[in-house]
């Protein structure tokens, strides 16, 4: 029997844009999950989910605290298929996110901690059009000569 097509190929990116607003930040998680779902990757999902809802609920903060009301973008793809994750949270608000050290009782400040901690590569950029910046963050890297 020939192999056919899947009818539905799988898709290496989605995006979502979003206004600033907390109630979005289960979408940002759902839309990773679906995606590494459909692209056989459940392997990185709870790293994924985790490391999205922290750099969203930054980016969703830093707006609040800039009275900035403009969308909040995810991105969230591979370069190639089966190739490492990257995921990439958009938001105009000034400033850049820096890491802090909380205390153990602080219930907000980790964000940055554990996207540098959880991460294989992670940083921020504040290239492109308009202000604002992106944090980015991947996670799949394989070792060189492994193949998955």
């Amino acid at each position: 029997m020939e192999d056919q097509p899947h009818p539905h190929p799988r898709p290496t990116d989605v995006s979502l844009v979003f206004p600033p607003h907390p109630a979005w930040v289960r979408a940002a998680r759902e839309t990773v999950r679906t995606l590494l779902a459909a692209t056989g990757r459940t392997e990185l999902t709870d790293t994924a989910v985790l490391l999205t809802s922290e750099a969203v609920t930054n980016a969703i903060n830093a707006c609040a605290a800039k009275h900035c009301t403009a969308p909040v973008t995810l991105f969230a793809g591979y370069a190639n298929p089966g190739d490492h994750l990257r995921i990439l949270i958009h938001d105009e608000a000034p400033g850049l996110p820096r890491c802090q050290t909380p205390a153990g009782d602080d219930e907000t400040g980790r964000g940055i901690q554990l996207i540098s901690y959880g991460a294989d590569a992670w940083g921020i950029c504040t290239h492109g059009p308009g202000s604002g910046k992106a944090t980015w963050f991947e996670l799949g890297h394989r070792p060189p000569g492994v193949r998955g």
